[in-house]
């Protein structure tokens, strides 16, 4: 599981740093083989690279006759790109890719369990700070699902 935010430097050649404490983790989990595409929040998903193929079958297995199947499909796989971490724990970002998420220098790698996302850092401070305002103001009730979590 992968957990935690890391605040990250981008180099001019699009290259970031994976934080050495994912790592070895990653390398025996996919061989340092991962799969990043474009998420909905304009940010980037950073997959290991069997939890990728695990996602891609699922959203292969839907209609797709279904319109909004089919624009997923093409936004997350039409935007998929393969990545592997280098000698020195770096990945390349595809131009792209990083246009997309407006990464520019400053970035956050926000761990989500079996992926990450990967974060233009101010953009991740801004929605950040309207996700918290918008849960403490939030009168919706808790999901059905979320009734029973306690920590």
């Amino acid at each position: 599981m992968f957990r935690g935010v890391s605040a990250i430097n981008v180099d001019a050649k699009g290259r970031m740093a994976m934080p050495a404490k994912y790592r070895d983790r990653l390398q025996e989990c996919c061989a340092s083989r991962l799969v990043l595409t474009v998420d909905l929040d304009r940010c980037l998903l950073l997959f290991p690279e069997p939890d990728w193929d695990q996602f891609e079958r699922k959203l292969m297995q839907l209609p797709t006759l279904n319109p909004r199947t089919r624009r997923l499909q093409r936004l997350f796989l039409g935007h998929a790109a393969e990545c592997e971490i280098d000698n020195q724990g770096r990945i390349l970002l595809p131009q792209l890719l990083r246009e997309y998420a407006g990464l520019d220098k400053h970035v956050v790698l926000v761990g989500q369990g079996a992926k990450f996302e990967l974060w233009d850092e101010a953009s991740w401070n801004t929605s950040r700070e309207t996700w918290l305002a918008e849960e403490s103001a939030s009168t919706d009730a808790l999901p059905v699902e979320l009734e029973t979590l306690s920590f």
